[in-house]
């Protein structure tokens, strides 16, 4: 993709501000502008954008969602998890419902997949719909818990959604140990967690990290073990920089 920059100054009515245009070309024919005012921080866009946060149970998926929306006045969707009719059972009887809960998974994600393609806004998302097709019930097949006929009629099933699906303009992917896992999800101690199995937690990490080696869109990875955005501002700061430079900047990130 080429990239063009034009730099441009003007006055605002409250005070005189610099304007930073910065023209991103995906593919022949689309244009992309993003305009920053870096006194204010603040962004507008011409087109709306769907960001999204990916990473294993216990990554810090909806808060940084959260922080995200709030930081940016992005629209969020949020990972169906309170009202979620299967999640009790399934961790209590992982095999006897592990179809029905992932069947969950891909209606809600998908309708969120049409939400997004229709909305005006800009969305960032906790959970993609990939996760759950990728990462969620492979690992349940694969374990035992799923069994090929039903792992088959769901793959089948996403197959045909995936003419509708197209790839966030970022992905996030917070990237988290087992232990650091283990330690978020007792801290936060939802009854229904607290009979996981560490070895469907670390079978989820392994499948997370053979899906980013191969995933072909924009990536950015925050290490969780590493980065306390929720209690440093200075953590979050630096994804904040992180997102602007992908999005915003003018000078492509470093790889």
């Amino acid at each position: 993709a080429r990239t063009y920059h034009k730099r441009r100054r003007t006055r605002l009515p409250e005070q005189s501000k610099r304007l930073w245009f910065h023209y991103r070309q995906d593919r022949p024919g689309t244009l992309r502008i993003f305009l920053i005012i870096d006194k204010t921080h603040s962004y507008i866009t011409t087109k709306n954008m769907h960001i999204a946060i990916a990473g294993n149970i216990g990554a810090g998926k909806t808060t940084l969602t959260t922080m995200l929306a709030k930081r940016y006045g992005w629209t969020a969707q949020f990972e169906p998890v309170d009202n979620n009719p299967y999640l009790s059972d399934y961790y209590e009887d992982m095999k006897r419902w592990s179809f029905n809960l992932q069947i969950y998974f891909l209606n809600k994600r998908f309708r969120d997949v049409v939400e997004i393609l229709r909305s005006n806004d800009t969305i960032i998302q906790d959970r993609t719909i990939f996760e759950d097709a990728r990462i969620f019930a492979p690992n349940l097949h694969d374990m035992g818990l799923m069994s090929d006929r039903d792992f088959d009629n769901y793959i089948q099933l996403f197959d045909l959604m995936l003419s509708l699906v197209k790839l966030p303009d970022l992905l996030i992917y917070i990237r988290s140990s087992v232990p650091h896992l283990i330690e978020h999800i007792q801290r936060r101690g939802r009854d229904y967690e607290q009979t996981m199995r560490i070895d469907y937690l670390r079978g989820l990490n392994e499948r997370y990290e053979d899906w980013i080696k191969t995933y072909n869109g924009e990536l950015m990875i925050v290490d969780g073990d590493t980065t306390d955005f929720a209690e440093n501002p200075q953590d979050f700061k630096r994804i904040e920089d992180m997102i602007d430079a992908r999005l915003f900047g003018l000078f492509p990130p470093k790889k």
